[in-house]
């Protein structure tokens, strides 16, 4: 997502057309989760004006849609497949990777599924899955197996952390929302690509969601040390503060790894004036 509406003013400036909203969240985030791409296969137009908005080295991770993963569970969803790389295609390399993720219900037993829907899948792009059946954390061999089928097309595992947001019971209406949605996974922190795909839940307090990524700074950190180049999405229940907090994440990255490159300077938000 690159708008929301409590950022109108604040993070972004308002009013402002649809086609310029994701340029103006780029000058606070070099990566974007596309997971409206789940619902919905965007016009090519549409995609076309993603790419005007966004520098050759953007991040977009694009969810693959909901027919292909959840309702075919990756079998006989070759059309809306297709319908979907052609739609993306004028993105180029700011493709970083398509997100496979799976239903709860997607477990050890289908990973032979999963494996051949890889090795299906076009060279042309690299691929991150997230799962969420609680034998893929808690099963050594299911862990290994899952591992071993995504090392074969170098696919990466996505892991979404939420052991923070699930640490003390909710006290917002978006917390408690969040509550009942959103999966209970152990925390994952082994990369098996040189592009690693990290999600992470924290609180609609940021102080609570600052302490809860503080885990995940010398794992990031140590990936950028060993050449590799991970993407990092930060979310709380509201959003309210996630580009503000996104910022946060990576300076104090860049505090472990100085030689990591400073986000972009934010457009001004409010209006301008003659003095």
């Amino acid at each position: 997502m690159w708008q929301h509406r409590s950022w109108q003013g604040r993070f972004l400036p308002h009013p402002l057309p649809a086609d310029e909203r994701l340029h103006a969240y780029a000058g606070w985030c070099s990566a974007v989760e596309g997971n409206t791409t789940f619902y919905a296969t965007p016009a090519r137009e549409t995609v076309q004006s993603w790419a005007r908005q966004t520098d050759p080295d953007f991040r977009f991770v694009l969810k693959l849609p909901r027919v292909v993963t959840h309702d075919r569970r990756l079998t006989g969803g070759d059309e809306e497949l297709r319908s979907f790389l052609a739609a993306i295609e004028p993105l180029g390399p700011r493709t970083h990777a398509l997100w496979i993720q799976l239903p709860g219900s997607f477990g050890p037993g289908d990973v032979p599924t999963l494996d051949r829907f890889l090795r299906g899948l076009p060279t042309t792009h690299r691929y991150a899955v997230e799962v969420r059946h609680p034998a893929f954390f808690t099963d050594p061999a299911t862990v290994a197996a899952l591992e071993a089928t995504l090392g074969t097309v170098g696919a990466e595992w996505v892991p979404f952390d939420t052991t923070a947001f699930f640490r003390t019971p909710p006290t917002s209406d978006a917390e408690r929302e969040a509550w009942t949605r959103k999966p209970r996974t152990p925390l994952r922190t082994r990369a098996l690509t040189d592009r690693p795909v990290v999600r992470y839940l924290g609180r609609d307090d940021p102080t609570r969601t600052v302490e809860g990524w503080q885990p995940w700074l010398p794992v990031v950190a140590g990936w950028l040390r060993e050449g590799r180049s991970p993407t990092f999405f930060l979310h709380t229940p509201d959003n309210a503060d996630a580009p503000e907090l996104a910022r946060r994440f990576h300076d104090q990255v860049r505090a472990l790894v100085p030689e990591l490159a400073p986000l972009p300077e934010p457009e001004p938000v409010g209006p301008s004036t003659l003095f």
